[in-house]
């Protein structure tokens, strides 16, 4: 199984379509943060638009582009006209809230939704990944440019075309099932579009990273594979034909992060799973994932999830983000 399909398998992600907006500008979207186990998203069907996120520059949307927001940041996103927007008159179609206004400028068709991640600890996802990615489904050849993540060859871009196509024709069309629809194809969006993010030539940091790099996947796998082995750097580094200084080097230029921090987060998530789906006691569980001390093992879960591990099985994984 390759990394995508084994972080996708350890934390379910679902997603649901909510708003369609057709907007002429002046226009804009602003949202706060997130809330827990939500990763907001946009697709820009048609026109241009502006993204603002954070402390960094903004930066420009064309047709096409999906934009997500993993560790659930707030962001605004406008006509770039620095106008005051026009209001919104808001409506309910059968599954969706249609957002319009009656601004004369450039047109805009915008989808907004949300990926939601099951009740399991989420920190493998959020803490190895950007706190926003920009792909670009149109036809391009690849490469990036101000952090913009494009994917590689023809057939990519064809793919997330058909993708978005089709939901915007549901949200538009709707018929018997639409709403369970869409959402099965936004759950596919969030999949293919971190496909494609990981296969560009230059990936983002973190996570989606590790594709470019083969050689650090043998190491990557085995802490996948065998969570529970008392993994030490040297034994990482030796899987990968590498001394551990160039181990360590590389794997934190890659995820900004150690290998004894992903493999920490893979234990945890792991453990998470077998709090909610079976009835094994703690520190067997603590066992099963890497921990002779179950002292050490509670340590390290209330430390990362906010809660101890019973208290996290009684709440059946709802707890706020540590």
């Amino acid at each position: 199984m390759d990394l995508l399909s084994r972080v996708l398998a350890l934390i379910p992600v679902s997603g649901r379509l909510d708003v369609r907006c057709h907007f002429g500008a002046p226009w804009e979207i602003a949202q706060g943060s997130a809330t827990v186990r939500e990763i907001p998203y946009h697709v820009l069907l048609s026109g241009e638009a502006v993204l603002e996120h954070g402390s960094g520059p903004a930066e420009q949307l064309t047709a096409g582009d999906i934009v997500l927001f993993p560790t659930g940041g707030a962001h605004r996103i406008h006509d770039g006209s620095g106008r005051p927007p026009v209001q919104l008159v808001e409506r309910h179609a059968v599954s969706l809230l249609i957002a319009e206004n009656e601004g004369s400028g450039a047109r805009a068709d915008i989808l907004c939704g949300r990926f939601l991640i099951g009740a399991v600890p989420d920190r493998l996802l959020r803490e190895h990944l950007p706190g926003r990615l920009v792909v670009h489904s149109a036809e391009s050849a690849g490469g990036t440019s101000n952090g913009r993540s494009e994917p590689s060859g023809t057939l990519a871009s064809t793919r997330l075309a058909r993708l978005i196509e089709l939901m915007r024709e549901e949200s538009v069309d709707e018929g018997p099932g639409s709403e369970a629809l869409v959402n099965h194809l936004s759950a596919a969006l969030f999949a293919l579009t971190l496909r494609f993010a990981s296969s560009g030539s230059q990936p983002p940091h973190g996570l989606l990273a590790l594709a470019a790099r083969p050689r650090l996947q043998p190491a990557v796998m085995a802490m996948f594979e065998t969570p529970d082995k008392p993994w030490t750097l040297d034994q990482l580094a030796s899987l990968c034909n590498m001394s551990r200084a160039t181990f360590v080097r590389q794997f934190q230029d890659v995820i900004g992060r150690s290998a004894t921090d992903m493999l920490t987060d893979i234990r945890m998530t792991l453990a998470g799973h077998k709090l909610l789906e079976s009835n094994v006691g703690v520190a067997e569980i603590g066992e099963m994932v890497g921990y002779q001390s179950n002292a050490a093992f509670q340590r390290v879960f209330k430390r990362l999830i906010g809660v101890t591990p019973s208290r996290y099985r009684t709440l059946g994984g709802k707890v706020e983000a540590a």
